[in-house]
């Protein structure tokens, strides 16, 4: 008697057993709906950090985290990450010891950027949606390095400045999640939009695509070292302030209005 090979569907009923702590294994219906959702919703307020993150495990599937743990493997440094599996968050990484560090540091531009933008190593979420679990780390140690490439980059956390730095790690990485993210310039407004095409868009395809894998800096072991050197191994050049050119704009708006007020005082006192 000939026997099929017996099988159970996967299927929202039938969930298989996750494959790491805090894993939730999707159909492809699901992952299908969470992507969509999210990218929808993430496009009106790209600051809601569960949705990128969300977005980012539903795209990233099947190919491109695959692609980027590849990019892991064909370097020595990232191997060892891999193997290492170091974690960024307050208690790995003491924002005290940071702050004593040389101002030109990696460590100190770090700690400056966190303390300027007003946040914290300990606001990335675990990964949930990623099924393989060695891929799962992958995503988790680009999560919690996103605040080290706006240390590296100088760009702020606001909505421009997280535009212009998803266009680099859409350049770099190849991540849908990152690409998707770049179509939230049409929210912003038109000078904003402006700055975007005309400096910051070039400058993050042109830095991305030149860069060395940012994946693969061992942060940890660059603490203490220059960060211009760390730049110029990696092949980025430093956009323009965003912040100081905002605030220019910003005291020039002020002037103008100031002397408008004054000119129309003087009319009407004639």
């Amino acid at each position: 008697m000939i026997r099929t090979a017996s099988y159970r569907t996967f299927s929202v009923l039938n969930r298989p057993p996750p494959k790491y702590e805090g894993h939730i294994p999707l159909t492809r219906v699901e992952r299908g709906a969470l992507a969509v959702g999210s990218a929808v919703l993430s496009l009106f307020n790209p600051r809601r950090a569960d949705l990128i993150a969300a977005l980012g495990e539903a795209t990233a599937q099947p190919y491109f985290i695959y692609r980027l743990r590849d990019a892991m493997l064909r370097s020595p440094t990232g191997r060892r990450i891999l193997r290492d599996r170091p974690r960024i968050s307050s208690k790995t990484m003491s924002v005290e010891y940071l702050r004593s560090l040389p101002e030109n540091s990696v460590g100190r531009a770090y700690v400056g950027w966190l303390d300027r933008e007003g946040v914290s190593p300990d606001t990335r979420s675990a990964v949930q949606y990623i099924d393989d679990e060695e891929c799962a780390y992958v995503m988790q140690r680009y999560r919690e390095c996103h605040d080290f490439y706006h240390a590296l980059c100088g760009l702020p956390v606001f909505r421009e400045g997280e535009v212009a730095l998803k266009a680099f790690e859409f350049a770099n990485t190849l991540l849908p999640m990152t690409g998707l993210s770049v179509f939230a310039v049409t929210t912003l407004k038109k000078k904003e939009r402006e700055r975007f095409w005309g400096i910051y868009g070039p400058w993050a395809v042109e830095n991305g695509v030149k860069a060395k894998e940012v994946i693969n800096v061992y942060w940890e072991e660059w603490l203490e070292r220059d960060v211009e050197e760390l730049r110029r191994e990696l092949g980025i050049e430093k956009p323009p302030d965003l912040r100081g050119i905002r605030a220019t704009e910003k005291e020039k708006r002020k002037r103008e209005k100031e002397k408008e007020r004054r000119e129309a005082m003087g009319s009407a006192a004639v």
